[in-house]
C-alpha cells in the first residue's frame, strides 16, 4: 500500500540528519537556496520575499500567472500544520475530485455496519461489488460506477452530510455526476468530463470542448474550496473520518490513481509516494491528494485551475510545478513549525 493513514505512518523510516556542522550548513544553504523552477517565471525575489515561505508563495503566484484563469493553491504539512496557500477559501467547480467525498461516505457506511463492501451493484448491466467499484471510480474516474454508489450512499444530500459531520465546511456536494455533467454543458454543449477527455479524443476534439463554462464556475454547487478540501484529506489521513482500516484502504485506492499523470505526479522525484485525485471540466483541472516525504511526514496538497482558455496541458504544468515546489519547500522546512 502506498500511503498509510497518521496511525500507519511508523513504517516509513527517518530521513537521516546532519550530524556534522559542515552537513548542517549544506542543509540550510539547500533550504535557503531557490527553487528550480523560479528562475523562469520571474525575477529574484526582493527582500521581502526572502524568507523561505514567501518565497515558495512568490513561486505560486508566478505559477498562477501562466494561466487566463483563476488558480487556487493550498498546501498543508500534516506533521506540524503548517499551511500555504492562495486562494484557498475561493469556491471552485470540484469536478471529479468530489469522489472522494463519495468514497468516504461508502467507506464510512461499512464501518457503521450499514453496507458491505462485497455487496453487488449493477453498472452498467454487470453486478459488481462495492470494492471494484471504488477502484474504478477514483482510480479511472468512471463516472457509471460513481452514480452506482452516490445511489447506494443515499444520495448526493446523504454524501453532502457525512461530510458536514466530520466538520468539514467549504466542500459541498449537491449532484450525481450525471447531474453535475448536465449542468456544465448546459452553457457550452462542446462540454467534456475526465474519463472523456483523458480516453481517446483527438487533440482537436479536446481543444473543442476545452473552453470554459463562466456560468457553471461560478455556481456555488459541487464547488469546494482548496482549503476545505484538504481538510478532508486530512481528516482521513489523522482517522478522523473514517475507522484505521477504511482510511489505509481508501487512500490505498487512489495511491492506484490512473488518470493526470502530468499533474501533481509530474515533477515529483521518481518513486514518490502519493494518492490522489482528479477532476476534469471546461476549461478546468484540478487535482488533490497527500505525497509522502522521504522521511515518513505527508503534506495535502489541492490545486484547482479554472476559467483558463490556455489549455489542458498549461493546467497540467501548474499543478506539477506546484507539487513539486511545495515537496521540495516541506523536505528542507524545519519540522517544528506549528504555524
Amino acid at each position: 500500500m502506498a500511503l498509510a493513514p497518521a496511525v500507519q505512518m511508523g513504517e516509513y523510516r527517518a530521513m537521516p540528519r546532519p550530524s556534522s556542522l559542515a552537513a548542517l550548513l549544506t542543509a540550510f544553504g539547500l533550504f535557503l537556496a531557490p527553487l528550480p523552477a523560479a528562475d523562469a517565471f520571474g525575477p529574484t525575489p526582493n527582500i521581502v520575499q526572502r524568507t523561505a515561505e514567501a518565497r515558495l508563495l512568490g513561486e505560486f503566484e508566478r505559477f498562477a500567472a501562466l494561466t487566463d484563469g483563476t488558480v487556487g493553491i493550498a498546501v498543508r504539512d500534516l506533521h506540524s500544520g503548517q499551511s500555504i496557500g492562495i486562494n484557498n477559501d475561493t469556491l471552485f467547480p470540484m469536478a471529479s475530485t468530489y469522489k472522494v467525498a463519495v468514497a468516504g461516505k461508502i467507506f464510512s457506511m461499512a464501518d457503521a455496519g450499514a453496507l458491505n463492501l462485497d455487496e453487488r451493484l449493477p453498472r452498467l448491466g454487470t453486478p459488481l461489488p462495492v470494492t471494484a467499484l471504488l477502484e474504478l471510480m477514483l482510480t479511472r474516474s468512471d463516472n457509471e460506477a460513481t452514480d452506482v454508489l452516490v445511489a447506494r450512499a443515499g444520495g448526493p444530500q446523504a454524501v453532502n452530510s457525512w461530510l458536514q459531520s466530520i466538520g468539514i465546511h467549504g466542500q459541498r456536494v449537491d449532484s450525481n455526476t450525471a447531474q453535475l455533467l448536465e449542468r456544465a454543458k448546459a452553457a457550452a454543449p462542446m462540454g467534456g468530463d475526465e474519463a472523456a477527455m483523458e480516453a481517446g479524443l483527438s487533440p482537436q476534439q479536446r481543444d473543442a470542448r476545452d473552453l470554459p463554462n463562466m456560468a457553471f464556475a461560478a455556481d456555488p454547487r459541487d464547488t469546494s474550496t482548496p482549503r476545505a478540501m484538504n481538510d478532508l484529506l486530512a481528516a482521513i489521513h489523522h482517522g478522523k473520518a473514517l475507522k484505521p482500516g477504511s482510511s489505509a484502504a481508501l487512500l490505498a485506492i487512489m495511491a492506484r490513481c490512473k488518470t493526470g499523470k502530468a499533474r501533481l505526479t509530474g515533477m515529483l522525484p521518481p518513486g514518490t509516494q502519493i494518492a490522489h485525485k482528479t477532476g476534469t471540466l471546461n476549461g478546468l483541472g484540478n487535482d488533490a491528494g497527500l505525497i509522502a516525504l522521504p522521511d515518513g511526514r505527508t503534506f495535502a496538497i489541492s490545486v484547482f485551475v479554472m476559467k483558463d482558455h490556455r489549455g489542458h496541458v498549461l493546467r497540467d504544468r501548474i499543478m506539477a510545478e506546484v507539487a513539486r515546489a511545495a515537496y521540495d519547500y516541506f523536505l528542507f522546512a524545519p519540522e517544528s513549525r506549528t504555524s
